[in-house]
């Protein structure tokens, strides 16, 4: 079985691939153009797909008709049409769980930064600007006993909540699908309405799956709802917010500050008036870059694949609903 693999990944899941007796096809070099991509997918049976460059849409499916199962190097898989792939019995699998820590990591990291003017401050350290001690500029704001929302409270906003909660005894409110037990439990965390969530967070952190539903979800009107202080901290999708209506909304200072890993659009513009914002960190997609977290995503992501070529069930599948239906 042939196995296209668009990117560099670590060398733990490269060795399981070939322990497991696969025949590996690496591109020639990097960033493809979307021709010479559809160009290596036309010849596999499976593709273990590294970033989001491309989608995986009915277009896709009809001209690369041999592409029986896609190995997704993330746990997101908004770039797939899972409801396509579902109906053309391709099982999409993912890597769920084993990047929660790191991406949670960068959260926390965010949520203080902006809360400090880190990235202002050190850019001032950097250009020379290190003036005499005034007791009034470019204050920050402390965390103890704020309120935390976190919107999609899965294993991610789980982490986040928890660490929120040991460092800074942060008071947990969240809006999910469903009520978690276990954060209600555990952290005393509140479920609450999406309006209840937007007005009452001194912090708002996503950390849900983006559905094209969702589609900048967090725009000029539920900025306004904001509280004046509030952190709006976003790891999750840059779909998921408006990035015009979030510089305004700074700017007019309906909100405090913001912090992100992902933006709209990704990469974003190097002249981004955002940028220049004093409570505004941004970082370039970096949730799951870990040591720890990357090889584990690559030995889910392998393990998804060798799973399927032993004709089993992907151990981590996006789409469980494709074996149902392929055996109906």
């Amino acid at each position: 079985m042939k196995v296209f693999i668009n990117k560099r990944i670590p060398e733990t899941g490269i060795t399981m691939l070939e322990k497991a007796g696969l025949e590996l096809i690496f591109p020639e070099k990097e960033n493809l153009s979307y021709e010479e991509w559809i160009n290596y997918c036309k010849n596999t049976d499976t593709i273990l797909n590294v970033g989001g460059d491309f989608k995986y849409d009915r277009h896709f499916f009809d001209t690369c008709p041999n592409v029986k199962a896609i190995a997704l190097y993330s746990v997101g898989f908004d770039h797939v049409d899972i409801l396509e792939a579902t109906q053309r019995n391709i099982p999409v699998g993912n890597t769920p769980d084993v990047l929660s820590r790191a991406t949670s990591d960068v959260a926390f990291l965010l949520m203080q930064s902006v809360a400090r003017r880190a990235s202002y401050n050190f850019q001032k350290v950097k250009d020379d600007h290190w003036e005499s001690f005034d007791p009034l500029h470019a204050l920050g704001q402390e965390l103890y006993g704020k309120t935390l929302g976190i919107f999609g409270l899965g294993r991610i906003g789980y982490e986040m909540a928890e660490k929120s909660k040991k460092a800074f005894g942060m008071n947990i409110m969240y809006h999910n699908r469903r009520p978690n037990e276990e954060a209600e439990k555990e952290l005393g965390a509140k479920y609450v309405s999406f309006e209840e969530l937007v007005k009452n967070s001194d912090v708002l952190s996503i950390h849900a799956n983006f559905t094209p539903e969702q589609k900048e979800l967090f725009n000029a009107s539920i900025f306004e709802q904001m509280k004046p202080n509030a952190i709006f901290i976003n790891t999750a999708r840059g779909g998921f917010h408006n990035q015009k209506h979030l510089y305004q909304a700074l700017v007019d200072r309906k909100i405090w500050g913001a912090g992100l890993d992902v933006t709209n659009p990704e990469p974003m513009p190097a002249d981004d008036p955002i940028l220049a914002l004093s409570t505004v960190c941004i970082l370039p997609h970096i949730g799951s870059a870990t040591v720890e977290a990357r090889n584990g995503m690559a030995r889910l992501a392998a393990g998804n694949i060798i799973a399927f070529s032993n004709n089993e069930k992907m151990p981590y599948c996006a789409n469980p609903d494709v074996y149902s239906h392929h055996s109906s």
